[in-house]
């Protein structure tokens, strides 16, 4: 038993209108893209320097910093793009561990030593010299251009695997329709992260990945559902098929949907900082991936076997 019960949506026929809002949101996707100069990169990509400083009162007059304070401090000294994240030892209950900040720049060694002073000079009962200064490293632009080049390829060749795995699977059509929509959801989301503000890291590339296999696993339960109705309807239209296929699984795609986005969002809200942007990419990949397995991918298969069996000049489906 589904849990919406036997509907009869037609999706199938209100395939051009998804169209042009895909395309319109792709088009608005890479107009930011243009307008804004490219991606924008995180220190993992540009190079720049990590530091990873403790805090921790070392008076009894000391109070425990809040990140808000640090942001507002570096964003007075001229540090607007500094990247800051709690990973402190010690919970909100606790009055034992260490608080422990990561802060991370875009600037070369010499502002770091910057940082350095003026963190020590705000607040100088955090200050404990020689354990201050947890660690420092420092990451150059080639292994951040390095870095960058290896996160296309990942993404490349996972492509390059799900479409021969779908033609394996499936047939090769089906994974380049497959393929066509995960681009889709990989370009919108990138898009919205443009517009949004929000910086590329490798935490990014692992989210984009992880979108991936959540839409492509979407998908793939809707093709399995579309090969076996298309042999069992062989005289109904393909619009007609597919249709009923995208229906006979709605109940599924919404569910697991619906649950996904309970746990991202929760991650989203409660999760902190440190993965914040991860969770934002997660939801913005969930949402399009949801529509674009039934908007994008089925609706492509529509328009291949109607235009194949044009060129091949058959007027109807006959039985096989």
């Amino acid at each position: 038993m589904r849990f919406f019960g036997d509907t009869n949506i037609d999706f199938i026929g209100k395939r051009k209108i998804a169209f042009v809002v895909s395309i319109t949101l792709i088009l608005l996707s890479v107009i930011f893209l243009i307008v804004n100069k490219g991606l924008n990169y995180s220190i993992d990509f540009t190079g720049g320097v990590s530091l990873e400083l403790d805090l921790t009162p070392n008076t009894p007059q000391a109070e425990h910093i809040d990140i808000q304070q640090i942001r507002d401090l570096m964003v007075q000294n001229g540090y607007e793009d500094i990247e800051i994240q709690t990973i402190s030892t010690r919970s909100e209950t606790q009055t034992e561990g260490r608080d422990i900040v990561l802060l991370k720049t875009k600037a070369s060694s010499k502002n770091a030593a910057e940082i350095v002073d003026i963190i020590r000079t705000a607040f100088p009962n955090n200050v404990e010299e020689g354990n201050f200064i947890r660690l420092q490293e420092e990451v150059g632009p080639r292994i951040g251009e390095e870095l960058r080049e290896k996160a296309i390829l990942a993404i490349f060749w996972a492509l390059v695997g799900i479409i021969i795995y779908i033609w394996w699977r499936f047939e090769f059509t089906f994974g380049i329709t497959a393929v066509i929509a995960l681009f889709h959801d990989i370009l919108i989301t990138l898009g919205v992260f443009v517009i949004t503000g929000r910086e590329l890291s490798l935490t990014i590339v692992a989210a984009l990945l992880t979108i991936v296999g959540y839409s492509l696993n979407d998908t793939i339960v809707v093709f399995d559902r579309i090969r076996e109705d298309l042999k069992i309807y062989r005289r109904e239209t393909y619009s007609s098929v597919i249709n009923h296929s995208i229906n006979e699984t709605l109940s599924r795609t919404i569910i697991t949907s619906l649950t996904t986005l309970v746990v991202v969002l929760s991650l989203y809200i409660f999760g902190g900082t440190v993965i914040h942007d991860f969770a934002f990419a997660l939801l913005v990949g969930v949402l399009v991936g949801t529509y674009s397995s039934i908007f994008v991918a089925s609706p492509l298969l529509v328009e291949h076997f109607i235009r194949r069996d044009k060129k091949r000049g058959i007027t109807k489906r006959k039985k096989r």
